[in-house]
C-alpha cells in the first residue's frame, strides 16, 4: 500500500513538471525529481589507485583469472553484457552482473540489497565458489606476500598490515569514484537548452507523465528502493532468484528487487534481473505492460529510448593498472582448474 501511496506521489508531482517543459525550455533542476551527477573528488589518492589495483588483479580469485573487472568490465558500461556471469570453473551465475557505474550512491548492494554498501559487496566474490572462487584468508596471503602490495598498503592505511577488510575497503574506494557526469541530460537540467532534441525532451515527458519516474528518480534514477517485478501483471521467467525475500524470509517481499539505476542504461544491455530483455525497445515494452499497465505505441517507446540513451554520461578513464608482481615471478596463473 505503501509503495502504491508512493508511486501516485510521484507521478503527480511528475505531471506537475511536465506542464512546466514547454517547447524544449530548461528550468531549475530544483523542480525535476532527478538531479545530475557530479564528478566525484577523491580525498585519499593513495587509498583509491590500491583499490583499482586489487579491482583489476585476478590473483584475488582461485583460478588466477578472474578479477572484479571479468563481470563489472569497465570498457562495457560496468557490466559484462551477457544474461548472467561466468565464474570459477566456468559456473554460469544465478543473476544478471549490476552495473558498478555509479554504485555508490545505491541505498544497497546487489540486486537482493543483501550487501549494506560497496566495501561489504566486494567481499561477496571473493569467497563465492561460483564466482571468484577463492577464500578471505587465502585472498589475504596472496596479497601480503607481495611486496609492492604492502608498501601500498602502508601509503593507504598507515600499516602495511593486509586484511581482508582493508582489501575490501581499498576497492570500495575506487569503485566509488566509477561516477559518470556529464551526460546530455545533466546539461539539460544544467541549463544547456540544447542538449537534448524535440524527441528526447517528448520522451522524458512521457516518462515522467506515465509513471516510470515513481521508480526511477533520484541522481542515478533507480537504486533507491526495492520494488515488485510485476505489478500490474505476473513476470514471466525461469529465473529462479526470488529478490529480497531471500534476505528478510518475507513473503511479501517475493520478487522484489532493488530497482536498478538507468544511468548508462544503453550500454548496460540485457536488462532485469535475469537478462531477459536484449534491447532497450523490449525492456520499455515490458516495463510499461507489467508494471504500469500501459501499451506505448511505437512512437511513444521511440521517444522514451531516445531519452534513455541522453542518460550516457562520461566514462571512467581508467588506464589499465601495472600490478604488483608476485614474490615468485614465474609462476603463473592456473585456467579453471
Amino acid at each position: 500500500m505503501q509503495a502504491t501511496t508512493r508511486r501516485h506521489s510521484w507521478t503527480l508531482r511528475a505531471v506537475a513538471a511536465a506542464a512546466l517543459l514547454v517547447g524544449g525550455a530548461a528550468f531549475a533542476q530544483d523542480k525535476e525529481p532527478i538531479q545530475p551527477i557530479e564528478p566525484f573528488k577523491v580525498i585519499n589518492p593513495a587509498l583509491v589507485e590500491l583499490g583499482k589495483k586489487l579491482y583489476f588483479d585476478p590473483r584475488l580469485s582461485k583460478s588466477g583469472v578472474l578479477s572484479c573487472n571479468t563481470c563489472h568490465n569497465l570498457s562495457m558500461g560496468g557490466t559484462d553484457n551477457i544474461k548472467t556471469s561466468v565464474g570459477h570453473k566456468w559456473h554460469q551465475g544465478p543473476i544478471n552482473a549490476p552495473t558498478v557505474l555509479n554504485s555508490g550512491m545505491n541505498l544497497a548492494q546487489f540486486w537482493d540489497g543483501r550487501a549494506k554498501d560497496l566495501k561489504e559487496q566486494a567481499g561477496g566474490p571473493i569467497a563465492n565458489p561460483g564466482e571468484m572462487g577463492f577464500t578471505h584468508d587465502l585472498a589475504t596471503d596472496v596479497v601480503a606476500s607481495i611486496p609492492a602490495y604492502r608498501a601500498e598498503f602502508k601509503a593507504a592505511f598507515g600499516s602495511d598490515q593486509v586484511s581482508i577488510g582493508a582489501i575490501t575497503t581499498a576497492i570500495a574506494a575506487f569503485e566509488d569514484t566509477l561516477v559518470t557526469p556529464n551526460s546530455r541530460f545533466d546539461q539539460w537540467l544544467k541549463g544547456d537548452k540544447k542538449a537534448m532534441n524535440a524527441q528526447e525532451l517528448a520522451g522524458y515527458k512521457l516518462f515522467k507523465e506515465s509513471g516510470c519516474i515513481a521508480c526511477h528518480y533520484g541522481t542515478i534514477m533507480g537504486g533507491t528502493s526495492f520494488q515488485k517485478m510485476g505489478v500490474q501483471e505476473p513476470y514471466k521467467t525461469a529465473n529462479k532468484e526470488v529478490g529480497r525475500a531471500a534476505v528478510t524470509g518475507k513473503d511479501a517481499d517475493r520478487f522484489n528487487f532493488k530497482v536498478p539505476t538507468l544511468r548508462n542504461v544503453e550500454l548496460t544491455y540485457p536488462y532485469f534481473h535475469d537478462g531477459q530483455a536484449d534491447t532497450l525497445k523490449e525492456a520499455v515494452d515490458i516495463m510499461g505492460r507489467l508494471q504500469l499497465g500501459r501499451k506505448y505505441s511505437a512512437q511513444e517507446n521511440a521517444d522514451i529510448v531516445a531519452f534513455l540513451k541522453t542518460l550516457t554520461g562520461e566514462q571512467p578513464q581508467i588506464l589499465l593498472p601495472l600490478l604488483p608482481p608476485s614474490a615468485d615471478s614465474t609462476k603463473r596463473p592456473t585456467p579453471f582448474d
